[in-house]
């Protein structure tokens, strides 16, 4: 059999692709491509509504293995036990950690005046306020500016959260309508492995939401007790916020541990420094031992990775896209290895006959 000629013009439904059906192929493209700009940010609430979704039917396969509870109720009865926790603590605890937050919010000035003092009475702390004073400066630019439009476009945070919140409880009531809704969407011939990509980043993405659970909690409890036995005020308040930023890896650390030696400056630069000590023996035993041990179990995330996400995500969506940018990057890095590596890059070579 003669092998087909190697010019062959592309062909349409109906015969070869001419210039205009080409030009309107373009169009199509690129009006393709703007729409799904323009809903980038409904696009990242919905990841955040799959995130809270995954949560939901974590709690929920606990309660149907060990309660009697049934399998359609539950989402629901997970829902209500997560507002029953937060009603307590928020009964047991809401009263003093509000007047601490409170007291913080009052304090911030002075302990910010008291570290600016200290960082002018030194060499090293010139040359550190000249630098932030630059990197300000600089941020003032209409580089910057434009960025902070795009930023700026998401939803509001309460409505954006209480849309998340909504969609995630739909989804996690009834989650393999949407996921047997959106693989129809694809060709027969890859339905198969497009079904097991997905259940492979659900797995994936509550394993990584497991994990960051353990890191958050360690770091809220530790960076308060640490603090309340250094005599540092606001341990508490400064302990929910630490482990409330540790969700977010590398950049919510390094703000919480700043937040931490800033409070330190109230009681005197001494006092500072035990902060600084305390937040990097925080920081090294959660990242060289905590870490290492739950994620034999959860999803190994490489730091370059989740650091590049962390500021992609955050020039293009604000607070929400650093939110998001580790768990997102999760299920890319699964859909990368199930559906290019071990489907395009690894997959069985088809046998062709002669001719």
């Amino acid at each position: 059999m003669k092998p087909p000629p190697t010019d062959t013009p592309l062909l349409g439904p109906s015969g070869p692709w001419t210039f205009p059906h080409k030009v309107l192929l373009v169009a199509f493209v690129a009006l393709l491509a703007l729409v799904v700009w323009q809903l980038l940010d409904l696009l990242m609430l919905a990841f955040g509504a799959v995130i809270v979704a995954t949560a939901l039917r974590a709690l929920a396969s606990v309660l149907e293995r060990h309660t009697r509870v049934p399998a359609r109720f539950s989402v629901v009865a997970g829902l209500v036990l997560v507002t029953l926790v937060l009603a307590a603590g928020a009964w047991l605890i809401g009263e003093p950690l509000a007047v601490q937050f409170e007291k913080l919010r009052q304090g911030l000035p002075a302990a910010t005046t008291a570290a600016m003092e200290w960082l002018n009475s030194h060499r090293i702390g010139v040359a550190a306020l000249q630098y932030v004073e630059q990197a300000r400066s600089a941020a003032a630019s209409p580089w910057a500016t434009r960025v902070a439009g795009v930023a700026g476009s998401t939803l509001g945070a309460l409505g954006g959260a209480a849309l998340i919140l909504a969609m995630g409880v739909y989804l996690a009531v009834a989650p393999a309508l949407y996921r047997d809704g959106a693989i129809r969407l694809l060709p027969l011939s890859v339905r198969g492995r497009a079904a097991l990509a997905l259940d492979a980043c659900g797995h994936a993405l509550g394993r990584w939401l497991l994990g960051q659970s353990i890191s958050m909690l360690f770091v809220g409890s530790t960076t308060a007790l640490g603090l309340w036995l250094l005599g540092v005020p606001l341990a508490l308040s400064v302990g929910v916020l630490s482990g409330l930023l540790a969700f977010i890896p590398y950049f919510g650390a390094i703000a919480a541990g700043l937040l931490a030696v800033l409070l330190g400056f109230m009681q005197g630069p001494e006092t500072a420094f035990s902060v600084v000590v305390l937040a990097v023996a925080i920081q090294q035993v959660e990242g060289n031992l905590l870490m290492p041990f739950v994620q034999r179990r959860a999803v190994d995330l490489p730091p370059v990775l989740g650091i590049a996400a962390a500021v992609m995500f955050g020039v293009l969506f604000g607070v929400l896209g650093v939110l998001l940018a580790t768990p997102a990057m999760v299920v890319l890095m699964v859909l990368v290895q199930r559906i290019y590596i071990e489907g395009v890059l690894e997959a069985e070579p088809v046998e062709t006959g002669p001719g």
